[in-house]
């Protein structure tokens, strides 16, 4: 089951509610789009064009939360969205949509970081003018020293599994198996000092394969299998010209494995888009598409938005 995936998204998410901040103006966006156009606007891209799409959602530090959609082609659409009242973070793993067993309520689900602390939320939408109900439960403290964080969610077939990823600025990434509401260890990799951003690129019933970016502006795929016991295999894809990005994001595109990357730098407040083929180191194929016009990237970090049932297979 495909589910839209900015339909309803994110309408009126806060973390703890006493910090809910009012959405800041926003100067110099005219085009925004309205909510209620999310699911026409979609709809429409999709059916006009056969490119591939990828959805962004960036949370910013004054407390807001925007999104936007962006439709591949040269130079890339970009599709921005009015922003809705959020709460400062400082990191954020991918929104995943779902809809409860009956099919009777869709809500979004995901976690991040607060400070020093690891949230979950998880965020219902209603199809009346009721506003939307965001609930936050607190998983874990003693989340300060990590930089950065990344979900996987492997979900169509078994054995399943979800993880979460933290990049600690100790050098090591560190695992953990979400289980339920809450997270379980399941290990630490050294040699990651100099790596800067993350996210995931692949999903599998065996493995899951991280894309990563060091200080030095080199592009890395990370492969770690599901066993626990054994270590990540790492493969340069490029050796410069990533380090400008603070944040990438990375979605589906073709039947051969192809992605979609949106490469954010907050300094400019833009993203470039990129294509690349089945990761297989120096040998991967990357196209870039550009700038990404019409939206402004000014969040903390970015974040895929997707739903519960759509699978990464970039590697």
């Amino acid at each position: 089951m495909r589910l839209p995936r900015l339909a309803v998204a994110m309408a009126s998410i806060g973390l703890v509610a006493a910090s809910v901040a009012a959405v800041p103006a926003n100067a110099g966006k005219t085009d925004l789009k309205p909510w209620s156009d999310r699911t026409h606007q979609q709809n429409t891209a999709k059916a006009a064009s056969a490119a591939c799409m990828i959805s962004v959602g960036f949370p910013t530090a004054a407390g807001s939360l925007e999104s936007a959609d962006v439709l591949a082609g040269r130079p890339p659409q970009g599709l921005q969205y009015e922003p809705i009242k959020f709460v400062g973070t400082r990191a954020n793993a991918t929104w995943y949509g779902a809809v409860n067993s009956t099919g009777t309520q869709f809500y979004y689900y995901g976690l991040l970081l607060q400070g020093g602390n690891l949230y979950r939320h998880t965020t219902y939408f209603y199809d009346s003018d009721r506003a939307p109900l965001a609930t936050f439960k607190k998983v874990g403290s003693g989340w300060s020293s990590f930089k950065t964080i990344a979900t996987s969610n492997y979900s169509v077939g078994t054995p399943r599994h979800q993880y979460l990823y933290g990049l600690n600025s100790n050098g090591s990434l560190y695992r953990y198996s979400i289980v339920g509401a809450g997270i379980k260890s399941y290990g630490s990799f050294p040699g990651f000092k100099g790596f800067k951003t993350m996210t995931v690129l692949s999903e599998t019933a065996t493995y899951d394969t991280l894309l990563m970016t060091t200080t030095a502006g080199a592009l890395w795929t990370v492969h770690i299998p599901v066993a626990a016991a054994t270590k990540p295999v790492l493969k340069r894809i490029r050796t410069g010209g990533w380090q400008n990005f603070e944040s990438l994001v990375v979605d589906g595109c073709g039947d051969r494995g192809g992605s979609l990357i949106v490469g954010v730098d907050n300094d400019t407040k833009t993203g470039t888009l990129y294509a690349m083929s089945k990761a297989n180191g120096a040998a991967t194929a990357l196209t870039g598409y550009g700038k990404i016009p019409d939206v402004v990237f000014n969040g903390v970090n970015s974040v895929l938005i997707t739903t519960h049932y759509d699978q990464l297979v970039g590697e």
